[in-house]
């Protein structure tokens, strides 16, 4: 007689399943195979899974990660597409290199100048793609290109920034001492993050909060969802996509000068291949190419996911590049899958 109640009399796990979203459900997809993967390493694995700055050093690692896939999966939610981002983080990062290194500049400055640039490739992309309708693939192909090429005439070589202050500032690390370990001379260090983390971890936090509780964040669902619906529901359709894309360029902006911070140095190559990198982690995460679906968490793990088995495969002693490809499509390719099963599934009458 169907299966809405367990023998023990509550609601079954299949009935649970169906009655939850889409984006809960690969939410709670994303979370699971994270912790399944991590606890798996720690195991077979050990070394440095079992302390715990391994975990924060993919924090450290990942915080531009994590804020430029927090505007990606805004853009995908409306149904679009951003792959500018890399190119924008390489051009902040080069310009605030140029500014601090050559003109003598103020770390102030450079923050303004690193989000003046990502407002500025948000407002044009986010004008072309919602006003004049032009696909946002082009259109962020373009910003691409334009700004991989603004980067080379700021500067060609690569070097390293040699501000006292800005190198202080880099250099800056706070501790969290309960969580440190013993090294091999049997000292105590105590476990760290850096500043771009607690920058990541607050956009974490109001960007779910807004996705979650405001007017706008519905809005980003039901564009993505139907866009003719969401005109019928009296939503504005081409200023919700303008935001979705204004946002994006901000928060590669702000990704940009964490990713400075993190690396120090201004370089043409920075940041090569971080839009597949910021697609892969919203696709892991939960977020639909086809739009509607997605949460800001899942994005957040689908970070820490793609993180982890690269640094599985690195203590696999399979250390090139292309092993560490194959398998982050490998992981890509199982999670599209997985989701597109259990979603049909799930929406079987």
């Amino acid at each position: 007689m169907g299966n809405k109640k367990s023998s023990s009399g509550g609601i079954s796990i299949g009935a649970r399943i169906k009655g939850m979203s889409d984006t809960n459900l690969l939410l709670v997809i994303t979370i699971i195979v994270f912790f399944v993967m991590y606890i798996g390493a720690m195991i077979f694995q050990g070394g440095s899974f079992l302390k715990p700055q391994a975990f924060l050093n993919i924090l450290n690692q990942q915080a531009a990660l994590i804020i430029v896939s927090c505007g990606l999966s805004l853009v995908m939610i409306t149904g679009g597409i951003d792959i500018s981002v890399g190119g924008v983080v390489a051009l902040v990062s080069m310009s605030c290199a140029v500014y601090l290194d050559y003109l003598g500049g103020n770390i102030v400055v450079s923050i303004l100048i690193a989000l003046a640039i990502g407002l500025a490739f948000g407002l044009v992309q986010g004008y072309l793609v919602a006003y004049l309708e032009i696909q946002p693939f082009i259109v962020t192909l373009a910003g691409m290109f334009f700004a991989r090429g603004m980067t080379t005439i700021v500067h060609t070589n690569p070097f390293n920034v040699a501000n006292e202050k800005f190198v202080k500032l880099k250099d800056t690390r706070i501790t969290i001492p309960f969580l440190g370990s013993k090294n091999v001379k049997g000292i105590y260090i105590p476990a760290y993050i850096e500043i771009g983390v607690i920058v990541a971890l607050i956009i974490v936090i109001l960007f779910f909060c807004l996705l979650r509780w405001t007017k706008l964040g519905r809005g980003f669902y039901a564009v993505g969802g139907n866009q003719y619906s969401a005109l019928m529901l009296g939503i504005n359709v081409k200023r919700t996509k303008f935001i979705s894309h204004l946002l994006s360029g901000i928060l590669a902006g702000i990704g940009g000068f964490v990713y400075f911070m993190h690396i120090g140095s201004g370089s043409p190559s920075h940041a090569t291949g971080m839009e597949m990198d910021a697609i892969a982690s919203s696709i892991i995460g939960g977020t639909m190419l086809t739009g509607g679906v997605g949460n800001i968490i899942g994005t957040f793990f689908g970070v820490l996911s793609l993180s982890t088995i690269q640094n599985i495969v690195a203590l696999a002693g399979l250390d090139e590049p292309w092993w560490i490809g194959i398998t982050r499509a490998a992981m890509l390719c199982l999670f599209l899958v997985v989701q597109s099963i259990i979603i049909a599934n799930k929406n079987k009458d």
